[in-house]
């Protein structure tokens, strides 16, 4: 914000009463001492840096973002949902963007949680990047092949809960459990949960394509979904099945 002053506001110029002279020889009175109103200019280089200063520090803080509402960095991730069978360890193939069938959003500074074949054999997590500060809060990916449509909305959830533990336990313990139906802009049909309760957060996405049944899970501690729903609210949006 630019900050103007006037000068002419800042002073007043006084000038002097031309004494007159008088025929009659009377002593002088005494005036009383008055104090005398200085004419000098102040120095307006003075006022012009004082302007500036201000200015400065007005853009500076108004322009610095609180850390707290500072814009999230997220990168993508390209998950190719290899069969145990195929699941070249640590990485994953070796060009995954190109052999991808789903991607979703990570925010800066996430680790990814290595996916044993045994895991992934088991349950069928394809991925997973978790929050080093906060580690239980996390988001991953499962998938199920042959499936070529999605069942009643009810109907996936509990099959998806009998192959998650943590996922049967906060449905068990949840205040409220919300679903609907949503279409991207091809058409294709997704699921939406929202499961909430008094211990943790879940946000799931799951749709079909290729055969394949995908989930993808955000979850955090209630305490941690108040403070960065925000965040996990984008990275939830941002899964989408692609190729």
């Amino acid at each position: 914000m630019a900050i103007s002053f006037s000068p002419s506001a800042l002073f007043t110029t006084t000038s002097a009463a031309a004494a007159t002279t008088s025929t009659t020889a009377t002593p002088p009175l005494n005036k009383p001492h008055l104090p005398i109103r200085s004419t000098t200019k102040l120095q307006l280089p003075n006022l012009t840096t004082t302007a500036i200063t201000l200015a400065a520090a007005t853009i500076i803080a108004t322009s610095t973002i609180p850390p707290s509402i500072a814009a999230e960095s997220y990168a993508t991730y390209y998950g190719t949902a290899a069969s145990a069978a195929n699941y070249g360890g640590y990485g994953g193939n070796s060009d995954k963007k190109a052999s991808a069938e789903y991607i979703y959003d990570i925010p800066e500074g996430w680790k990814e949680r290595l996916v044993s074949k045994v895991e992934k054999g088991t349950n069928g997590t394809d991925s997973e990047f978790y929050n080093p500060k906060k580690r239980t809060e996390k988001e991953y990916l499962t998938f199920l092949g042959g499936l070529r449509q999605l069942a009643p909305k009810e109907v996936v959830l509990n099959n998806l809960a009998l192959s998650d533990v943590n996922l049967q336990d906060l449905i068990a313990s949840a205040d409220s459990v919300t679903s609907e139906e949503t279409k991207d802009e091809k058409g294709q049909v997704y699921y939406v949960y929202e499961v909430d309760s008094a211990a943790a957060h879940s946000l799931i996405s799951v749709t079909c394509a290729k055969n394949k049944l995908y989930a993808h899970f955000v979850m955090a501690p209630a305490a941690e979904w108040k403070k960065d729903q925000e965040t996990l609210k984008h990275i939830h949006e941002s899964f989408k099945t692609i190729g």
